[in-house]
């Protein structure tokens, strides 16, 4: 026996465990078609996963009936039911836990101007796995027979892990130019390669992903960005150039010398910090940190610079790599929030250094925590994650300084609550002192004790209405007692 052949036995061997698992849910739905002279296939992803061993509570399903027929036969079965996706031949619902949909066989045909098809719906299930994006994918096991059904080879190519298209891999990059982009993301989820026909043809059609809407581009890049090994998934879309389409920054940063470890480029050091980011996630997959990673260098190729002694020096280049971060970011139309949180911490993943020389007052470290508000523990995550210097004694040492620094953060919190820094006064005490009714003069007033909070710590209230008193009159504001 071949080691393909017994790697396909131990798969297979693994999907029917996978199936008896969510058997008597996928059984019954099969017998209620079947009763009504249907057929029912567990499909797609949901076989490429159960042959994985890892098989989740999302099922998919095909079907030669038709979406209103489907309807009919979930009815008082189906715990909930969602029609979203109707006009496409899909139905979903929810049983016992798990979410299914069911879609009817399709035949679609596409115009290969835009991505979308012209929905068509089919009558068998060949038909229907043929326009499937990969092999791995089109794979189909009946229900309630558990039938296995596999034309193209993708159970051979699951045991390879590697990549295939169902016919040519330019005939299914033509109808949809997202698939490409999917076949990056597949890198990053399974730990697969891509087929030689299939990189070529990446590499060839890269600029026909300008097709595709920002949106379904951004959903699949945050989808590669949470995988299991999003650097091999990076290396394919530069490799590839389809990175060139949609975040050209990434191409760009190979060019030029990391100033911290000559012996590499900003390229190779900006993957390490995505891996090492990676290393300090708590809780899975945390999409706004690994982006951080990736952009925190991007501002470096704008603002190099050679100086006298041929050192290579990039100033604010964090300033730049923040505006830059907007601006890509914006135009994948990413939400805003997570536009402000990476940008944030771009810009502010430089502050650490200079802390190990002694430079950092009580006053600098209350600022470094509040201008980081939320995203500390990101920060933090970023900062650590950015020495890559195979200096060891330099590491150690900057290990060591961040050590202390948050240590020094966690004595001042304990003593000042840091997480909540605010002026000794609030704005009803302000205005009361002062005289003022609500405006401009009351938000300047609380930003400059704001100010003296941070330079300070926290003043007592005698001390707290005297500043705002010499405030006041620095600024021209008469307080009522002293008209």
């Amino acid at each position: 026996m071949s080691e393909t052949t017994r790697a396909l036995n131990e798969a297979q061997r693994r999907a029917v465990h996978e199936l008896l698992r969510v058997s008597p849910v996928a059984d019954e739905l099969g017998h209620r078609f079947a009763r009504a002279g249907h057929e029912l296939h567990l499909v797609g992803g949901s076989v490429r996963d159960a042959l994985l061993g890892r098989l989740g509570d999302d099922l998919d399903f095909t079907t030669d009936a038709r979406p209103e027929e489907t309807l009919r036969l979930i009815d008082g079965w189906a715990e909930a039911v969602w029609t979203t996706g109707q006009e496409f031949g899909t139905i979903g619902l929810a049983r016992r836990g798990l979410r299914i949909e069911v879609t009817t066989f399709r035949a679609d045909a596409y115009d290969r101007v835009s991505r979308n098809p012209i929905v068509r719906f089919g009558d068998n299930l060949a038909d229907d796995l043929r326009r499937r994006d990969f092999a791995v994918n089109a794979m189909a096991v009946s229900v309630p027979g558990h039938e296995f059904t596999d034309p193209y080879g993708g159970l051979s190519d699951l045991a390879e892990g590697v990549l295939r298209t169902p016919g040519r891999p330019e005939d299914s990059f033509a109808d949809d130019p997202l698939r490409m982009l999917r076949a990056a993301r597949f890198v990053s989820k399974l730990g697969f390669a891509v087929a030689p026909e299939v990189l070529a043809a990446m590499t060839a059609m890269a600029p026909d992903l300008g097709r595709i809407t920002a949106e379904r581009v951004r959903d699949e890049f945050v989808k590669l960005m949470c995988g299991q090994d999003p650097i091999a998934g990076l290396r394919l879309l530069v490799d590839t150039r389809l990175a060139e389409q949609f975040l050209p920054e990434l191409a760009g940063l190979k060019l030029e010398i990391d100033e911290h470890a000559q012996h590499k480029d900003v390229y190779e050091h900006t993957l390490i910090v995505v891996r090492n980011a990676i290393a300090h996630e708590k809780e899975g997959p945390d999409f706004t940190l690994r982006m951080a990673a990736l952009m925190h260098d991007i501002g470096k190729p704008n603002t190099k610079a050679v100086g006298p002694d041929g050192g290579v020096s990039f100033h604010h280049h964090e300033i730049v790599g923040a505006r830059l971060t907007k601006q890509r970011m914006k135009a994948l139309k990413f939400p805003k929030d997570v536009i402000s949180d990476v940008a944030e911490l771009v810009a502010l993943h430089l502050r650490f250094y200079g802390y190990g020389r002694g430079e950092w007052t009580d006053s600098a470290v209350r600022r470094y925590v509040t201008d980081a508000g939320p995203l500390l523990d990101r920060l933090h995550a970023l900062t650590r994650s950015d020495v890559t210097t195979r200096n060891r004694r330099k590491a150690a040492q900057l290990a060591a300084d961040y050590d202390a620094l948050e240590e020094r953060i966690a004595r001042i919190a304990a003593e000042e609550d840091l997480a909540r820094v605010r002026p000794d006064l609030d704005g009803n005490a302000i205005m009361e002192l002062l005289g003022v009714p609500p405006g401009p003069i009351v938000g300047r007033a609380w930003r400059y004790l704001k100010e003296l909070r941070l330079e300070r710590g926290p003043l007592d209230p005698d001390e707290a209405i005297a500043e705002l008193l010499k405030w006041a009159e620095a600024e021209g504001v008469t307080p009522p007692g002293s008209r």
